[in-house]
């Protein structure tokens, strides 16, 4: 079945009582027990909550899929699962709030962790360790668009008894089938594309196989009770039915704005992993269908000018977050800390679902203040 079918398909619940073709929205907090679905309390499972969570197993070719109330939830909930003393291999360009996660909660439990370039196979075989149990990827990566090679990683991992986990916020399933490609477990922060409209936070891991992994997330799930609300699976469930089509959209939007910038002479780096010359482009087209809605760029001028053509965009708006059907721009290395690696002269750009004439003019005119 195609990915446009299963999207709109998977998770469809009929209400027997009224027919409606649209779920209704479960806000019980609990449920009377010996009921059809073994429903107890909203935090061990909510209608909306199963529906979504067997639409996205499905979206992913998995076997089972456990969401959370946050991206950040998802992949905390993989790092609580594993054990004191393990060890997992992150990319050194690991989106930030990862890094925060690992070095200011993880490691005072035992966790313990190395950074690598996830783009050098050579290097990241070199730093798997004997209690190496996860290898963590994110392609592309957050904001450099880094495109790491799934399948050669999977191989390298496996090899030495590891599982692999991929991060494939920016791609989505429609773009990149992580789990076909060898991960064995694939996170989403649904905040973004696979919500789609900017109006709620949420987060999804899909296992390809059942193990002992999948039960300790589900139990964290269950019992740390970070999970998503009945209503926010309700609508998260609806902006998937849309995602193949909003994907096409944002990634031909994105293909014409990096031509441009790529082009632009106050622009002296555009990092989008379409652009032929992008280091990791082979990687990208061999994996992904297409090349997706996020890009970033360098600007000449420094960390001041960055801050005021970010000030100056007039469709895009200025802030965080990405994936939704507006355009966004944000300065990014501000918003981490003095640690970051990012560079200070970077832009992160969201190109969402207005014309692109449109959008390719308001990043002329934002560019042409400094």
């Amino acid at each position: 079945m195609n990915i446009e079918t299963i999207a709109i398909q998977a998770g469809r619940i009929l209400d027997d009582t009224t027919g409606a073709v649209m779920p209704p929205i479960h806000l019980s907090s609990t449920f009377v027990r010996d009921n059809q679905q073994g429903l107890v309390y909203s935090r061990m499972g909510n209608p909306n909550r199963n529906a979504l969570e067997d639409c996205l197993t499905a979206l992913e070719g998995g076997v089972e899929a456990v969401t959370f109330a946050s991206g950040m939830a998802a992949v905390a909930a993989v790092f609580q699962s594993l054990g004191q003393g393990d060890h997992v291999l992150l990319a050194d360009d690991t989106y930030f709030g990862v890094r925060e996660l690992v070095n200011g909660i993880l490691t005072r439990w035992g966790l313990e962790h190395s950074l690598v370039d996830m783009t050098d196979l050579a290097a990241v075989k070199a730093a798997i360790q004997p209690n190496t149990r996860l290898v963590w990827i994110e392609t592309p990566s957050n904001p450099m668009l880094k495109i790491s090679d799934i399948a050669a990683i999977a191989d390298i991992t496996h090899e030495s008894g590891a599982l692999l986990g991929v991060d494939g916020t920016w791609a989505t399933p429609m773009l990149q089938p992580a789990l076909a490609l060898g991960a064995d477990v694939v996170v989403h922060s649904t905040t973004k594309y696979l919500g789609g409209h900017s109006d709620l936070t949420g987060g999804v891991v899909v296992f390809k196989e059942q193990g002992d992994l999948l039960e300790k997330v589900r139990f964290v799930q269950g019992n740390a009770g970070g999970v998503p609300s009945g209503f926010d699976s309700w609508l998260l469930l609806r902006g998937i039915r849309t995602l193949p089509y909003r994907m096409r959209g944002h990634c031909a939007n994105a293909k014409q704005v990096a031509h441009f910038l790529a082009d632009h002479p106050k622009v002296h780096t555009v990092y989008y992993p379409g652009l032929e010359d992008h280091p990791n482009h082979d990687v990208a087209k061999r994996q992904m269908s297409d090349f997706g809605g996020m890009l970033s760029i360098q600007v000449i001028g420094g960390a001041e000018s960055a801050e005021k053509v970010a000030a100056s965009t007039k469709i895009f708006w200025r802030a965080t977050s990405l994936g939704g059907v507006e355009s966004l721009i944000e300065h990014r290395a501000p918003v981490e800390d003095e640690n970051t690696k990012t560079p200070w002269d970077l832009l992160r750009i969201s190109v969402g679902l207005e014309h692109p004439d449109d959008l390719i003019a308001d990043l002329a005119q934002a560019l042409s203040k400094i």
